[in-house]
């Protein structure tokens, strides 16, 4: 058999969740990590600092801004941002190692860190995760009751925004209500359909 279609050479997936705030993405992925998922689930490095019942590499790589300031100035992050005041970026080293092992790696990016990403590997895998309805998305967010009203109205004017990236995206999944794992289901039926395509992803970072 030739050595370009070797049906058991490993062909690693780089995933990205995304989606507009108010989707569930972080509740995706933390069900995914609950059910055991065979996938390496990316850990990103922020100078917030650590709460109570936070692990250092397990929920954060937690860094002082200095540190992190020497990993843009190095170029070791493939993306980062501010977010409320603080950094957080996805550290390379973290990612190759896991592709280079065969692993599958998956994280949870907004959508203009997905777009970040792709113009770095565009064999990126990108699912956009969305409530059935802009509407829908805008009683969620309301819901939370956790920010002022003008906080509550720029989440909700980027969310419609992002809403029109959709495009960008190879996949969505509509994440409704109480369906959870059915999301879940879908996001593990993606990436096993990818991993039988015929002509592979090939990530390169």
């Amino acid at each position: 058999m030739s050595s370009e279609f070797d049906l058991r050479k490993p062909n690693p997936l780089l995933i990205v969740i995304s989606g507009p705030s108010g989707a569930g993405k972080d509740t995706v992925m933390q069900r995914m990590k609950e059910r055991g998922l065979p996938f390496h689930f990316v850990v990103t490095a922020t100078t917030r600092p650590k709460r109570a019942n936070e692990v250092h590499g397990r929920d954060y790589f937690f860094t002082s801004k200095e540190e992190f300031a020497r990993m843009i100035e190095q170029d070791e992050l493939i993306e980062y941002a501010i977010v409320y005041g603080d950094y957080k970026g996805i550290p390379k080293a973290q990612v190759r190692e896991a592709l280079a092992s065969g692993q599958d790696v998956v994280m949870r990016l907004d959508v203009q860190g997905a777009e970040t990403v792709r113009k770095l590997a565009n064999e990126t895998l990108l699912i956009f995760i969305t409530p059935e309805s802009e509407d829908e998305l805008e009683r969620r967010l309301r819901d939370r009751k956790t920010e002022s009203s003008d906080s509550l109205a720029l989440r909700i004017a980027t969310a419609r925004k992002e809403f029109q990236r959709i495009e960008d995206f190879d996949y969505v999944i509509i994440n409704r209500d109480f369906h959870l794992d059915e999301t879940v289901d879908k996001v593990r039926s993606i990436i096993e359909a990818e991993h039988l395509r015929v002509q592979h992803r090939k990530v390169t970072l």
